[in-house]
């Protein structure tokens, strides 16, 4: 059983029944129950065409349901025609799953589970794995969100900003259950980059790819995480970092940069250096002052200080860093690091033990304390 194609199929075939005039939760609901039969079905006969197959079991299962609900639709569906197994349709629908999956109303989370479930092809349960939460809680979590959705003019122009922002949160999340979520992401982005002219979509595409290639080398055996200056780039996809590199300088070529291009021009640049110390800083510190322009994010002008800190020094990095919130998330800990820069073990170490209290994950914290226990057996020495 293919399972991938069952994947790349899904969002093709909820499409189909919408256009036919199903609602979004029913029509997902049906396909979900085509997907059951299929992999219970294709194993022992394989269909010649499985995307047509797939249409005309939800298709029969969403009349049987209907039929079910009352009896004014069961009239209704009774004077249309049962459309016969054969060619799947030619309209992909792909692209509008992403703008009704992204809804407005819809939380992020929730947009997050529904766009894994209805474009991805997950199930409940891989989904709530990923998650970490109970399959119970995902459940209604993705029935509210096909509620919410159930109403919206399939036709409707979408946002393809808030589809990026959620594939962006697919990819954040990383490995966790059975499913890889950073590999769905990219799976997900590269399939929309197939149907879209956006530069921003193809800037994600390659901002995913590098981050990915560095993957290997991110972690110790044991968890532990290994800042980039430390990562052995052997290790580095070079496959990965080659396709984001030209799927980057393409985007970049149409000269309507955005965001995640800049993003990806900022990874890019990690790439091309063969060590740490050939970084070459002066130029990030182009592409986040580009980022500024482009969002005035509290968060790039952290990564803008850290950059500021290895071009000009760690005075001019701790320079740009005091105009930030101190509550910013990760401050205390760039703060730790530029002051160990500038020969102030003591400060940094204070603050490495200050940034591990209210570090975003445990190996985050894990990796703090050690930094700090590491400059007080310095300081003791």
């Amino acid at each position: 059983m293919d399972e991938a194609l069952l994947r790349t199929l899904t969002p093709a075939v909820i499409g189909i029944l919408v256009r036919r005039g199903a609602g979004f939760a029913a029509a997902e609901d049906a396909v979900q129950d085509a997907l059951v039969e299929a992999l219970r079905v294709w194993p022992g006969s394989p269909p010649r065409d499985p995307q047509a197959w797939l249409v005309a079991v939800a298709w029969r299962r969403f009349l049987d349901a209907a039929r079910a609900e009352s009896s004014r639709r069961r009239r209704e569906l009774r004077e249309a025609d049962e459309p016969a197994p054969g060619p799947g349709e030619g309209v992909d629908d792909t692209l509008q799953l992403y703008f009704l999956c992204a809804h407005p109303s819809l939380t992020p989370a929730s947009a997050v589970a529904l766009t894994l479930r209805a474009v991805g092809g997950l199930s409940t349960r891989q989904i709530a794995r990923a998650y970490l939460v109970p399959e119970a809680t995902m459940a209604q979590r993705i029935s509210r969100a096909k509620r919410t959705v159930s109403g919206v003019r399939f036709d409707r122009p979408g946002d393809v900003a808030t589809v990026l922002r959620v594939l962006y949160l697919v990819f954040n999340e990383g490995y966790s259950g059975d499913v890889d979520l950073a590999a769905e992401a990219i799976r997900l982005t590269r399939q929309l980059a197939d149907r879209s002219e956006d530069e921003e979509v193809a800037g994600l595409l390659a901002l995913m790819l590098l981050h990915h290639a560095r993957r290997p080398a991110r972690t110790r055996p044991d968890g532990g995480l290994v800042p980039l200056a430390e990562q052995d780039r052997g290790r580095w996809d070079t496959r990965l970092i080659a396709e984001g590199v030209d799927v980057l300088q393409a985007a970049l070529s149409r000269d309507r940069v955005g965001e995640f291009q800049a993003q990806a021009a900022v990874a890019a640049l990690h790439a091309d250096a063969r060590t740490a110390e050939e970084t070459d800083w002066v130029q990030i510190v182009e592409w986040y002052d580009e980022l500024v322009r482009l969002t005035d994010s509290p968060v790039v002008r952290l990564n803008r200080a850290v950059a500021v800190g290895e071009a000009e020094g760690p005075r001019a990095g701790l320079a740009a860093l005091a105009g930030l919130d101190p509550s910013l998330p990760r401050r205390t800990a760039a703060a730790a690091y530029l002051h160990e820069r500038a020969g102030d073990a003591a400060t940094a170490a204070r603050l490495y033990a200050d940034a591990a209290r209210s570090a975003p994950s445990l190996p985050e914290r894990d990796h703090l304390v050690r930094q700090a226990a590491r400059l007080h057996a310095r300081l003791r020495g």
